[in-house]
């Protein structure tokens, strides 16, 4: 099961980025059109309620398949309602994972999205809860 590494986010804080003022396409380039326009703040863009939203790293790789990482961080929103097919973040008997949730008449499971790793069945018994939906994924590229 993989683990996570917690960080709170800081409600007062700004970071302001510059904005490039074109679209980029993912086809075929086009030509450059312009410059800079405007600022985006990250904070605004990626955080809806700062009091419930917290931040983690991956450790492991059962979620390869759904693009989440080792390294990569998760943007978790503790107010969100989970939802049949939502990545989440769970605590199940002691341990926190990052698993996609199924909802159906047979209970619920946590789907991995990596064939190594089985479906967890979540039994009515365990002590589980459903911690936060995850918002975002922050992934670095560079080497």
């Amino acid at each position: 099961m993989a683990s996570l590494e917690f960080f709170k986010i800081e409600d007062n804080s700004d970071l302001e980025l510059q904005l490039f003022e074109s679209r980029i396409q993912a086809g075929f380039p086009s030509p450059a059109q312009g410059a800079f326009a405007d600022s985006v703040d990250l904070n605004h863009e990626l955080i809806n309620n700062p009091a419930a939203t917290f931040c983690a790293r991956v450790i492991g790789d059962s979620m390869v398949d759904s693009g989440i990482n080792e390294g990569d961080m998760l943007i978790i929103d503790r107010s969100l309602e989970p939802h049949d097919g939502d990545i989440a973040v769970c605590f199940i008997d002691g341990d926190f994972t990052v698993k996609r949730i199924m909802i159906n008449d047979n209970g619920l499971s946590l789907v991995p999205a990596n064939r190594k790793y089985p479906v967890i069945k979540v039994p009515s018994e365990s002590n589980f809860i459903i911690w936060g939906v995850v918002s975002h994924i922050i992934k670095k590229l560079n080497r």
